[in-house]
């Protein structure tokens, strides 16, 4: 009778116990299925790596202005080749072969200088460009000649055949000039040439440039060129 009374005091005991027993197997089985979430690793951000920029900061940018390196040949504080002593034009002259060409003219006005608007005859053509002021014996003073080139280049001129001195106005595509050759000598085969790019040649007579305080780096505007 007594090991009844035992028997039934363990089951007592464990059927008490079950509703625990079922709550810790069951939290079991859940962890059992649950993703386990690892701890994030600290990781270095990119911009305070020595060497590496962070994703976010643009490169450097140039804050040069548009003309810096624009090719100026600077006019000198005193001209490279004396003006002409003698008046007219060079006593060896040749005397011209045919009739000038008969060409268009423009003006060429001074936006930066005290200077006089300029009459100018166009020398558009190759062969127009080629003859230019050969065999001319005497130019008035306010006018000249503009050569006009289809490409930009370091154009060389000579003076052959030119029994005039001349200043040679090397002016870009947008107005600037871009050198002065002054005083070019007469009958003169050598090269002339400013070592910069440039659209038009303007030929004045000798002087005229320097007597109008026009310089390399001054801006002109072409009307009917």
């Amino acid at each position: 009778m007594s090991s009844r009374r035992a028997l039934a005091t363990r089951l007592s005991s464990l059927a008490s116990l079950a509703p625990a027993l079922g709550a810790l197997l069951l939290a079991s089985a859940l962890g059992a299925c649950e993703r386990r979430v690892d701890e994030p690793v600290p990781v270095t951000p990119r911009s305070s790596v020595v060497g590496v920029p962070a994703p976010d900061v643009a490169p450097p940018v140039s804050t040069g202005t548009p003309d810096e390196g624009r090719c100026i040949h600077a006019t000198p504080s005193t001209p490279e080749r004396p003006l002409p002593t003698r008046a007219g034009p060079d006593p060896a002259c040749p005397e011209d072969p045919a009739s000038p060409f008969q060409l268009a003219t423009g003006k060429v006005i001074f936006l930066e200088a005290k200077a006089p608007d300029v009459v100018v005859e166009i020398a558009r053509r190759e062969k127009e460009r080629a003859r230019g002021l050969m065999y001319r014996k005497s130019m008035p003073e306010n006018r000249g000649m503009i050569f006009v080139f289809e490409q930009r280049s370091n154009h060389s001129f000579w003076m052959h055949n030119t029994c005039i001195q001349l200043d040679m106005l090397f002016i870009d595509s947008d107005g600037t000039i871009v050198g002065i050759e002054e005083n070019t000598p007469t009958l003169n085969d050598s090269s002339f040439e400013v070592g910069c790019p440039s659209a038009y040649v303007l030929e004045l007579n000798a002087g005229w440039a320097r007597r109008h305080g026009v310089v390399a780096g001054q801006k002109v505007r072409l009307e009917g060129i």
